[in-house]
């Protein structure tokens, strides 16, 4: 078939773009030597960027060589592809899901031919916009999606959580974790207890609730309340929470909170100290451990190997320590974390990317996968091997600008991954552009990295 090779160096079984132990030491010194480390970087974003868009390769399907290359793209039918969210991979039936803000539904994708298969409607709010004719993310929805089974579980606006059964298409249960307008956001399932961790990221302060699922029926059940401030949790999170996922080993939930008692100018997207909080399922209203982590804002969250978190750093700051913009007079020092669930210690800072939203572990490659939207160099697909937790790779993405004449759109970013383990293909929604092939209407991306690493 033929692939898009977005590789340096597609002949290397490995392209290591981060530097081993002595340059990490070296990324802590002054910061003439970081800032040369992460030009290097942008360089190689750069010129992968040009690879993929003029040079095509013919490849096989599962050819080694290492490198993450855009084998296809899935058009998406229907209103364009413009507001999206949080996407899935069921790994037991080989299906992606794609919470489908444009048009009101889940996208249901077969992940092992890379085939469009329908659409699953359930009364979803879509995308809202503001009196300015912005998006408004926190009224709008779907937004979460995971799955178990027979059962989707998907999250919407008005703090809706609905079960839709597989075999049936239909909404079995659906529930409220609060009277608030705002939506429902990201979720985790403890698939031990059938336990749902559901987060309400948009409301001050934030807060996660614990829904019990019956396992035969898919009934929700609503219970303990856990706010994410002082009183409750012995910490004020003064930027929302983010993605939540459930550790089977530890048998405990871990949740990222970009920024937690933060007070001044900078707060609500430019505090310095973000944390990963563990939260027991039978939790009833309080966190178990806060993990505090710096200069990263903490969004996704995915368990790696060795129980190890990878946290995706929402905001990439400066060599300053200053949460970065493009007017910054200093340079980027965007990284990626790795933390020890156990204990929260620090495993690896990882240099070179950052500003991602949903994170994904691959245990068929071993590879970590971030949609960096926010990367200084541009929006990328970010490849961290998690057995060295290096970066091996920065692949181009791409964002588009709303439109706020009517008829309004809104703006699209590169912010969803998911990944299937038994191919190695990496589903990455695209909002409709005219860069990718077949994606006017927008589309899901599909790379591969033909390397396997089985568990």
């Amino acid at each position: 078939m033929l692939a898009l090779n977005v590789a340096p160096d597609a002949s290397s079984s490995k392209t290591t773009l981060t530097t081993r132990s002595a340059e990490h030491a070296a990324l802590k010194r002054p910061h003439a030597r970081r800032t040369t480390t992460w030009q290097s970087l942008l360089s190689v974003t750069v010129l992968a960027a040009a690879t993929a868009f003029t040079g095509l390769a013919q490849a096989d399907e599962g050819e080694g060589g290492g490198a993450v290359r855009l084998l296809k793209t899935i058009p998406i039918p229907g209103t364009p592809l413009r507001g999206f969210d949080i996407s899935w991979v069921d790994a037991a039936t080989q299906t992606y899901y794609l919470a489908d803000r444009s048009n009101a539904a889940v996208d249901v994708v077969d992940a092992k031919t890379g085939t469009y298969v329908k659409r699953l409607t359930g009364g979803f709010a879509g995308v809202k916009f503001n009196a300015n004719n912005t998006a408004n993310n926190a009224l709008s929805g779907p937004n979460g999606v995971t799955s178990s089974g027979r059962w989707l579980f998907v999250t919407d606006a008005g703090s809706r959580v609905v079960t839709i059964d597989l075999t049936t298409g239909l909404v079995v249960s659906s529930v409220v974790t609060s009277p608030s307008p705002n939506r429902a956001d990201e979720l985790a399932y403890d698939s031990h207890d059938g336990t749902l961790l559901v987060i309400n990221n948009a409301d001050e302060p934030p807060f996660g609730t614990l829904i019990s699922v019956n396992k035969s029926t898919g009934q929700l059940t609503v219970g303990a309340k856990i706010i994410f401030d002082a009183a409750h949790a012995g910490f004020n999170a003064t930027s929302g929470a983010e993605q939540p996922v459930w550790d089977p080993e530890a048998r405990k939930f871990y949740l990222s909170i970009p920024e937690i008692n933060c007070t001044g100018p900078t707060c609500g997207g430019g505090g310095a100290t973000g944390a990963v909080v563990q939260i027991d399922p039978h939790s009833t209203g309080h966190v178990d451990a806060v993990f505090p982590v710096q200069h990263c804002q903490p969004a996704g969250l995915t368990l790696g190997p060795k129980d190890h978190l990878l946290i995706g750093c929402g905001v990439p700051f400066d060599t300053a320590g200053v949460a970065w913009t493009a007017t910054d007079a200093a340079t980027a020092a965007p990284v990626s974390i790795v933390l020890n669930a156990h204990n929260g210690a620090v495993v690896a800072t990882v240099a070179g990317v950052s500003g991602s939203d949903e994170v994904w572990y691959n245990r068929g490659d071993g590879n970590y996968y971030l949609a960096a939207r926010n990367n200084p160099g541009g929006p990328v697909l970010g490849v961290i091997d998690a057995k060295t937790n290096t970066l091996t790779q920065l692949v181009p993405t791409i964002n588009t600008a709303g439109k706020t004449t009517a008829p309004p759109f809104p703006s699209g970013t590169a912010h969803s991954v998911a990944a299937n383990p038994h191919n190695n293909w990496v589903f990455v929604p695209l909002p409709a552009n005219n860069v990718f092939p077949s994606c006017l209407n927008g589309c899901i991306a599909v790379y591969a990295s033909p390397e396997r690493h089985d568990d």
